[in-house]
Parts: C-alpha cells; sequence; structure tokens
C-alpha cells in the first residue's frame, strides 16, 4: 500500500513539474529554420518558415520605441509587438526589401516582438531595440 502511495505522490509531483516548466510567455515560437543565428534581439537565417517571438523589457520612460532593422531575400513577414496586452502591426516587409525605422507605443513592463511568416522565407536579417 506504501509502494502505491509512493508511486501516486511521484507522479504527482512529475506532472506538476513538467507543467511548471511549460512558461508563462503570451506568444510562443514555431518555426522551422536553417542556417540561423539569433540573440536577444536579432536574428539571420537562411530560410525560416513560422512564428518567432521575442521579449524584451521596458522601462516605462515616455516616448520610448522599438528601433528596428531588417532585409530579406525571398517571401514575406508581418512583425508585430504588444507590450500592453494587445498585439498590434509594427511592420511588413517582402521580397527583396530592406528597412530601418522605430515604432510602437510601449508602456512598462514586457515587449513582446512576434514575427510571422507567410510561407518560406529566405535569407533574412532582422534587429530590434528598445529606444
Amino acid at each position: 500500500m506504501k509502494r502505491i502511495i509512493r508511486i501516486i505522490a511521484v507522479t504527482v509531483i512529475m506532472i506538476a513539474a513538467c507543467l511548471g516548466l511549460t512558461g508563462c510567455g503570451r506568444y510562443t515560437s514555431s518555426y522551422v529554420a536553417s542556417i540561423c543565428v539569433t540573440t536577444s534581439d536579432s536574428v539571420s537565417f537562411g530560410s525560416l518558415k513560422g512564428t518567432m517571438v521575442f521579449t524584451a523589457k521596458c522601462d516605462g520612460e515616455e516616448g520610448r520605441k522599438i528601433k528596428y532593422s531588417a532585409k530579406l531575400g525571398t517571401g514575406c513577414f508581418t512583425v508585430y509587438y504588444d507590450s500592453d496586452g494587445t498585439k498590434n502591426e509594427l511592420f511588413t516587409i517582402n521580397a527583396g526589401e530592406s528597412v530601418e525605422a522605430s515604432g510602437g507605443e510601449l508602456v512598462k513592463g514586457t515587449v513582446y516582438i512576434i514575427l510571422e511568416t507567410d510561407g518560406k522565407c529566405e535569407d533574412g536579417k532582422f534587429s530590434f531595440e528598445i529606444e
């Protein structure tokens, strides 16, 4: 009897630990990539398809924006941000384009930067910074 109780207790603890390790982020990354190098605020890739999410912190100082640069060989990306619980479009980039700008209205806390492909994209480089 003690053995059965011990097995049940260990099983419950393992399930709780697995659920606790799943994370609490609002958005999740789900992509397939090749020749992909990521840092905390940038990505460059040979090919990528799916959704990639970056997080950053904003100190809440008035006028903070997302400074970004991007270039893309083929495909189409739409980049969104979420600073206040609402997913907003930041910019869209198509094949052969490059962009360097800043935008977004940020509030204090976690900022999510969400990159979504429209199919397979190739030869891309994206970087982001809170300014």
